[in-house]
Formats: C-alpha cells, sequence, structure tokens
C-alpha cells in the first residue's frame, strides 16, 4: 500500500541529545522559513538537559505564529541514538518532502524555497543537499565554506569509493524514498548518515544531488556528536 502524503507539504525532522544551549537558534530559524508549507518533528532522545524545558518554552513564546502549524515534540523514554531517533521522526512525517535537521545547527531563511523549487523542476532527483558554512559555538559572524561537497557525477563516484560529499543535516528527500528504503541504521555507529545516502543512491540513475547554494550553518563546538566519533578527542581513545 502506497502511503498516502500530503502534497506541498515539508516535513522537518529534527533530532536531539542534550542540545539545549543551540535549540532555539535552530528553531527561530526554521519559524523564519519563507516557504510557508510545513511541520517540525522534533525527537528528544531521552536528553538530561533542559531541553524539553527549552522547546515548551519557545512554543509557548510563538503560540500565534504557529497556529496553523503541525509541531510534534517526541520525547523517547530512553536514549536510542541517533539512527534509531532519526527513524522514529521519518516515521512520523506527513509531508510530500521530507528535510533532516540538526538541532544545533541554522537553516538559512531561503533554504525550505530553494530545494522544494529544485525538487520541483527535477523530478529525476529523489535527496537534495546543500553547501553550507561552518562557524564556531556562537561565532555566527565568522564562517567558513565547507570544501568537501561534491555534485552531478561525482557524488556517485565519491560513494562507490567510500567517501561521503552530501551533508547530511541538509538534505531534502522525497517521503516516497523513505517508504522505500526505511531509515537509518544502527548497525553503523557514527557513520548512519553516511549509509543512509550510499543506500538512497540509485543503482541505474543519478538520483541525489547536491545544491552549491550556502543554505545551512553547520556550528562546531565541543559536544558535538561529530566530534565523538571523528574528533582528536575519539582518536586519542582509540590509541590507548
Amino acid at each position: 500500500m502506497t502511503y498516502l502524503r500530503i502534497p506541498g507539504l515539508v516535513s522537518i525532522v529534527i533530532t536531539n541529545y542534550n542540545k539545549s544551549a543551540f535549540l532555539i537558534d535552530c528553531l527561530d530559524g526554521i519559524l523564519r522559513q519563507t516557504y510557508p508549507n510545513w511541520e517540525v518533528i522534533l525527537v528528544d532522545d531521552a536528553s538530561t538537559d533542559d531541553s524539553l524545558t527549552q522547546v515548551e518554552n519557545w512554543l509557548n513564546d510563538n503560540r500565534q505564529q504557529l497556529a496553523e502549524r503541525t509541531f510534534i515534540t517526541l520525547p523517547l523514554p530512553r536514549n536510542i541514538g541517533y539512527a534509531g531517533a532519526m527513524t522514529a521522526g521519518l516515521y512520523l512525517a506527513k509531508g510530500e518532502l521530507i528535510a533532516v535537521h540538526d538541532s544545533d545547527d541554522i537553516s538559512h531563511h531561503e533554504r525550505l524555497e530553494r530545494q522544494v523549487s529544485f525538487l520541483q523542476s527535477r523530478p529525476d532527483i529523489e535527496l537534495v543537499g546543500t553547501n553550507y558554512e561552518v562557524f564556531e559555538h556562537n561565532q555566527m559572524d565568522q564562517r567558513s565554506k565547507a570544501g568537501w561537497i561534491r555534485y552531478g557525477d561525482q557524488i556517485r563516484k565519491v560513494y562507490a569509493s567510500g567517501g561521503h560529499c552530501v551533508c547530511h543535516g541538509t538534505i531534502m528527500l522525497r517521503g516516497g524514498l523513505f517508504d522505500h528504503i526505511g531509515g537509518h541504521t544502527r548497525r553503523i555507529e557514527g557513520a548512519e548518515d553516511y549509509e543512509f545516502i550510499a543506500r538512497a543512491l540509485s543503482a541505474t540513475s543519478l538520483n541525489i544531488e547536491n545544491m552549491p547554494d550556502i543554505l545551512y550553518y553547520y556550528r562546531k563546538h565541543p559536544n558535538q556528536r561529530s566530534r565523538q566519533y571523528f574528533g582528536k578527542e575519539r582518536l586519542k581513545r582509540n590509541e590507548k
């Protein structure tokens, strides 16, 4: 049976674990989106900080602007990890399109509009990422452009060689792609985003693309998930 998705709706799936210090920046960026037709599914992976209080306060402060929108907060009863939390959010998404978002990052105010327009003009593409800029902690005025994003046929070559060239936090995918391939694996801790995109690649035609537009701002900070798996701290632990 084909899942009946809502045409034109973008479901924004946010996963969060102990990122209360950055959640308001993330949510404010979504509220500023120029594309009007969106819903939010925020999955909290049993945070031990005040993340849920921050979300509740933000919802109360913005109640009028959110009056016509769906905002689902899913507090998980125990920590199940990034892949489980993301997949739970994807299952709740009702939109024709699904946008992924990390709770410590910020989206450009035209992100959704431009990605929706791209997918509408490219029926052959099922998943599209964007380029992005990196900033340290709260220094949004000091950003640097990412240099590892690739485009067109280069994407297939990179993933075929075991590389990675699509920033997971920037992706928007057709809901039908998730319905077809399912969610993120829990078998590869720390590389769930790579595996999901590699599995989404079609074997017959290129169905994934990146946009060169800077539509996402990636925050670097000591507690971010990527540093736990691939940063210097992880390398030092592995050497012991």
